[in-house]
């Protein structure tokens, strides 16, 4: 960070959200309009699990 930001460490705080995050989980944003159209993470996931596996077997991409 700059310099003139001058970010008290006194006033820092654990992360709360770490725990969410343990193994190879990874956090994406999604933009506003695509998130709205999803009720929870799960359903994120299960979509985009369906659209893996339509890719090819060649082409998957791997976890991790």
């Amino acid at each position: 960070m700059r310099r003139e930001y001058r970010f008290d460490y006194s006033k820092a705080r654990p992360n709360r959200f770490a725990a969410m995050f343990k193994g190879q989980a990874k956090a994406v944003v999604l933009d506003p309009d695509v998130a709205s159209v999803f009720e929870s993470a799960e359903s994120v996931n299960q979509l985009l699990r369906s659209v893996i596996s339509a890719f090819p077997a060649k082409v998957k991409p791997r976890r991790g």
